[in-house]
């Protein structure tokens, strides 16, 4: 048979325990002190009392006047008496110098000898002792009654047996511990009370399973890559972990500060203080792409707001050259047909007995695709833009838009360094093809340039430089900023949304310490032009004007 194990008591538990035996012991030696006090107390105050009432008798004309008598008991014995009731002492004897007991409250014992010290009384002196009498233990005072020649005719002795002073002491513990049970017990019930409470925040958990959690729950931070950001319900950072830093580009202590104070991009600040909850929504940082989704935490009023990250900076590069072979897809399909097309013709001009102009139509379209490929190989032979550029023009040509290399292009293969990676360059002239190719489309003469070359910057070292302009309506110089944030298009939203494109491009600029700007081209419409310095010296090339 298994025997269980005791489980270690929850923390709420142990708080209990805890505050139960401190109340306890708190109350116990207060009434501890409080006794031995008040005892202290109680026999002081006797031995005053004992000793006001010896001295009062002793100073008595009536006890001097009756010791001269032959009878003094006779008169002691009434007058003890009745101060004995009247200052509630439990005896007053009155003795001559030889100790022999002229009064007792027990009349046997008069003319006994007195049980105590009376020798300091003899020389004149009163005094206070506890002593073991006929009536028990008792606080007693010895005062020495002195005739009109200073002699010591007598002397009385007062006071309060030690169990009347128990007594009193005891009445007074008794009503103590009589306010301290309360005491305890209210304190017992606040703190099971306020324990209870506790219980059920730590979902009656020991100290050592709260611990154990809180291991397991700081890992699972660290561990995870996707951000995690708790913001309370003043939308101050509550707990971050190393993902939230790394997507959100924040290395400083965060933890306390407002979102609106980390410098943050405005439409991702505001995703952030948004109420309405946010599922996988995109938006750009200084480096990355983050996929955003949050989640209000209520409970009857807004406690905070949990967010998530995502990093999605390489799948939205991904996507991006999904779409550009998809682009080239589409340009294939197209020139399949077109193909086809010329290939029936040749055939049919065959079956015509006319080979000589079927060898002239063939050569001819041969030249024309030969040339557009020589003319784009020639000005860039870097071979990922140059298929780039290959690709955009046929789609752009499916579309009714000339697209038209410059001239003044010219970018050799092995140019570029490895500093510049050819995915940032597919994002940022894809993209730039992609809008300008929008914008010149339905345009009179349709056409888009691009320009890339190398050239000098001002402040030393060489630069790449890419200019796409186009013939449409241009950008209104007053939204030459916005059209860089995400978000802002001057098209209408299709599926999947727009307005990341030229903030794709941004990103990749920035990461790359280069510039991007827009500006109106030469035969109108918009040019945007990308600066990107090169890490490795490069031959310059002259910037030519952007002519074909």
């Amino acid at each position: 048979m298994r025997i269980p194990v005791p489980r270690p008591r929850s923390l709420a538990g142990q708080l209990f325990a805890m505050q139960a035996v401190l109340i306890a012991v708190v109350v116990a030696g207060y009434a501890l002190f409080t006794y031995l006090s008040d005892r202290s107390q109680a026999e002081e105050a006797a031995s005053r009392q004992a000793s006001a009432v010896a001295r009062s008798v002793a100073d008595s004309p009536s006890v001097r006047e009756a010791i001269g008598t032959a009878d003094p008991t006779a008169r002691l014995q009434p007058y003890a008496l009745r101060i004995m009731h009247d200052t509630e002492v439990d005896f007053v004897t009155i003795m001559n110098p030889a100790g022999i007991r002229w009064t007792h409250p027990d009349e046997k014992q008069i003319g006994l000898h007195f049980r105590g010290n009376t020798a300091r009384a003899l020389r004149g002196e009163t005094f206070t002792e506890t002593y073991t009498g006929t009536l028990g233990p008792s606080v007693r005072a010895v005062a020495p009654v002195e005739g009109d020649d200073g002699r010591v005719v007598g002397l009385v002795s007062a006071g309060i047996k030690v169990e009347a002073i128990t007594k009193r002491v005891q009445d007074q513990v008794t009503a103590l511990f009589g306010v301290a049970t309360g005491a305890l017990a209210l304190g017992a019930v606040g703190t099971y009370v306020v324990n209870a409470r506790l219980r059920r925040h730590t979902h009656g958990m020991n100290a050592a399973e709260l611990s154990r959690m809180h291991d397991y729950h700081q890992a699972a931070l660290h561990a995870v890559r996707e951000g995690l950001l708790m913001l309370d319900g003043q939308y101050r950072v509550a707990l971050i972990n190393d993902g939230g830093r790394e997507l959100l580009g924040v290395s400083e202590e965060v933890v306390g500060r407002s979102v609106a104070d980390l410098g943050l991009p405005a439409p991702l600040t505001g995703a952030l203080l948004s109420s309405e909850p946010r599922v996988d929504e995109v938006h750009l940082t200084a480096d990355r792409v983050v996929a955003v989704n949050t989640s209000p935490v209520s409970g009857g009023e807004r406690r905070g707001t949990v967010v998530t990250l995502r990093d999605v900076t390489e799948l939205q590069s991904l996507m991006g050259e999904l779409d550009s072979e998809r682009g080239f897809t589409q340009a294939l399909r197209s020139q399949a047909h077109e193909a086809a097309n010329r290939l029936h013709t040749v055939v049919s001009l065959i079956e015509l007995g006319r080979a000589e102009e079927a060898v002239d139509f063939a050569t001819a379209e041969l030249e024309l695709a030969q040339a557009l490929t020589d003319q784009v190989v020639a000005a860039v032979s870097e071979p990922v833009l140059a298929a780039l550029l290959l690709g955009k023009t046929a789609q752009a040509n499916e579309r009714g838009v000339e697209l038209v290399v410059s001239r003044g292009s010219g970018l050799d293969d092995g140019l570029l360094p490895k500093s510049l990676p050819a995915r940032d360059l597919v994002t940022i002239l894809g993209n730039l093809i992609d809008n300008a190719v929008d914008a010149a489309q339905g345009s009179v003469r349709a056409r888009v340039t691009v320009t890339a070359c190398t050239g000098h910057r001002a402040e030393g070292g060489g630069e790449l430089v890419l200019r796409v302009a186009d013939t449409g309506a241009g950008v209104d110089p007053a939204l030459a900023e916005q059209v860089f944030e995400r978000g802002f298009s001057t098209k209408p939203s299709g599926p999947g949304g727009r307005g990341l494109g030229l903030a794709l491009v941004r990103q990749a600029v920035h990461r790359h310490d280069g510039t991007l700007s827009v500006a109106e081209a030469e035969g109108g419409g918009a040019e945007f032009v990308v600066r990107l310095p090169l890490r490795t010296a490069v031959a310059a090339v002259p910037v030519s004007g952007g002519g074909e």
